[in-house]
């Protein structure tokens, strides 16, 4: 097997990409993000909202609508209730991300085997395979921007001007700036830019003039919707506006120091990642000196970047992840060459902890997985057996590839070991399923025929349910502003958070329980339960 991957690098890329992103795709709990963006695009497709976007009705400007217009096309096509068919958008914008990763590797002038292991380790990076199989804007906005990177990079080292590379990149950088506004623009293509005039100074004065070129063609595409739908729906844009300025500097605001951690999101590539970032150490051991230094700092200058802005979240580090993958190949690419000639002890013995850990991970999933399935083994063996059985063939590879001094044997299968996961690791996640809470929005459209009633959420809406009830759901307030139905009774959604809000609105009505919507999976004692996903459904009538 293993002599096969190394003789067919490419393809195995490709067969592992695939499972990466495709299979076992819509088995997933949706989440808010992505509810939010499909919400907007079936109110795109149902409603006609393609340029004045809407989420549950009301305007939706924190977003630029690229990644919706695309996600409202598959979903005009193949139905709002198919998760599967819903993320096909981001995972083929994935594979673009991986593409051009591939073609990015080849113009720095890496080895073959480099290029197709750094790709092997991006794509199996747990952010990145995780961004590339929910629905939301992150993945778009950096796999445009990284399409753009790389005809920048090939017109930087072209002879003489080329209008293609030129367009492309402009075209793709609005597309990123389209998808989430400058995020991609700050966080990925600046600490490029940073990064390569440090390392490659030749022809500095013409590469510059083409980036500002790039620059400024791009922003007429990526800003022509938000001028746009400023000038002719100013006030609900400003307030958006405002909303999201008021979240970068006030909302999740962590320390500077937060992301220091970042390389523990590539998941199975930490400790590599970790020892790749010890620029000392690596420097002199790699054969492309410029190449390391130029990712090195593309990395840094990345996190770096990131760590300024107040608001942080995990999922914010997916544009470090891609330098982060080029940076660490070096460091494989290095054992690759001379695994089998480590003179230092230090260097055996981190290596066999790294490598040792992985199949010692392997066999632990294989005993484990059992333990993990014990109450549900009959209904979940098709998955469990074969599992176990795989998982533990690996690790004895990972090992006897430790003792035979075969680092291809060891890292190929480390790869296995995860499309393993994601085959057979994802249908076991419902196995702490339970339906005992689960209540979908059918149970209160059937009490919505039976009582003549209509139904209203509070001062905020849940877009998980919003999405499952299948349309909007209107809400008694809008910043601030109270609006009650004329109607004498509805229903209305609630939970223990809108007691204020009823008491001060709704003391002229008398409310009763009537039903329940909680899309949790989980028992309650389970960490994973979700209370925002619960509401309350009550009959409000005039006293």
């Amino acid at each position: 097997m293993i002599h096969w991957i190394k003789n067919n690098k490419v393809l195995f890329l490709i067969i592992i990409t695939i499972i990466m992103l495709f299979v076992n795709l819509g088995i997933l709990q949706t989440n808010i993000m992505e509810a939010r963006n499909i919400i907007s695009a079936r109110e795109m497709v149902n409603q006609g909202n393609w340029i004045f976007t809407t989420l549950n009705g009301l305007p939706r400007y924190e977003k630029p609508p690229l990644p919706t217009w695309i996600t409202a096309f598959f979903g005009s096509v193949f139905g709002f209730e198919n998760f599967f068919w819903l993320r096909i958008p981001v995972v083929l914008v994935t594979l673009l991300l991986v593409y051009s990763f591939y073609k990015i590797a080849i113009q720095l002038d890496l080895s073959k085997e480099q290029i197709v292991n750094s790709s092997l380790i991006l794509i199996t990076s747990f952010y990145v395979f995780f961004a590339g199989r929910d629905n939301n804007w992150d993945m778009y906005t950096h796999s445009f921007m990284l399409v753009s990177i790389f005809f920048l990079l090939k017109e930087f080292q072209s002879k003489k001007f080329n209008f293609l590379n030129f367009t492309v990149a402009f075209f793709f950088l609005g597309c990123s700036i389209m998808s989430k506004g400058p995020v991609s623009l700050y966080a990925l293509f600046l600490p490029f830019l940073l990064a390569y005039f440090c390392v490659y100074t030749n022809r500095i004065k013409r590469n510059i003039s083409i980036t500002v070129l790039v620059l400024i063609a791009g922003c007429i595409v990526g800003f022509a919707w938000i001028l746009y739908v400023r000038y002719f729906d100013a006030e609900h844009f400003l307030a958006a506006s405002k909303k999201e300025m008021n979240s970068w500097q006030n909302h999740n605001t962590r320390p500077f120091y937060y992301y220091w951690s970042f390389f523990t999101q590539s998941g199975l590539w930490t400790i590599p990642a970790l020892v790749s970032l010890i620029y000392p150490y690596l420097k002199n051991k790699v054969s492309n000196k410029k190449a390391y230094k130029f990712v090195w700092l593309w990395t840094i200058f990345s996190v770096v970047l990131l760590s300024l802005i107040p608001e942080k979240k995990s999922r914010y580090l997916l544009p470090v992840l891609i330098p982060l993958a080029l940076n660490t190949s070096f460091y494989i690419e290095y054992l690759r060459l001379e695994f089998k000639n480590l003179n230092s002890k230090t260097e055996k013995s981190i290596t066999n902890i790294i490598f040792g850990l992985y199949g010692i991970i392997a066999f632990a999933i294989s005993i484990g997985v059992y333990i993990y399935t014990k109450n549900e083994f009959a209904n979940y063996a098709i998955w469990t057996i074969p599992f176990s059985i795989i998982t533990f063939f690996l690790g004895l590879l990972i090992i006897k590839g430790l003792k035979t001094k075969s680092f291809d044997q060891i890292f190929y299968s480390s790869i296995l070991l995860m499309s393993t996961f994601i085959i057979f690791g994802f249908p076991l996640s419902k196995v702490t399923f339970s339906e005992k809470y689960y209540s979908s929005t059918s149970s209160i459209k059937k009490l919505e025929k039976k009582y003549n009633i209509k139904t209203y959420e509070t001062d905020g809406f849940i877009p998980e349910i919003v999405l499952d009830y299948g349309q909007p759901i209107p809400t008694l307030s809008e910043n601030g502003n109270v609006s009650l139905p004329k109607a004498s009774q509805f229903g209305l959604l609630a939970n223990k958070n809108d007691s204020v809000f009823i008491s001060k609105n709704l003391n002229k009505y008398s409310i009763k329980k009537i039903g329940e919507v909680n899309l949790n999976h989980s028992l309650k004692e389970q960490k994973n339960y979700n209370d925002r996903i619960q509401k309350d459904y009550f009959l409000v009538q005039l006293k």
